[in-house]
């Protein structure tokens, strides 16, 4: 079973990667903070798998609660501070 979810994670990597792309190269502010935002999620269910594969759940879940509320925060706080300043959707070359 081990085996199982160290393929789950490697391909979770892999597909972090897709997420990192939008981050990166997105067109708008909007599509930037979506990448970080999924970037985090992913990182949440990794924290997740890699506690299963080393046979110590308890000690990672708490690790990726509070990673998760951290992840939720900060695109609250990111997203708040592009509406007021910037705008989400307007992005000057």
């Amino acid at each position: 079973m081990e085996t199982f979810f160290l393929y789950a994670a490697i391909y979770l990597c892999l597909i972090m990667v897709l997420s990192l792309y939008r981050a990166v190269f997105g067109p708008t502010v909007l599509d930037r903070m979506i990448g970080v935002n999924a970037i985090g999620s992913k990182t949440t269910a990794l924290l997740v798998l890699i506690g299963l594969i080393y046979q110590r759940v308890e000690m990672f879940i708490d690790i990726a609660l509070a990673y998760a509320c951290l992840n939720f925060i900060a695109v609250l706080a990111a997203s708040r501070y592009f509406q007021k300043r910037k705008g989400l959707y307007d992005e000057n070359h």
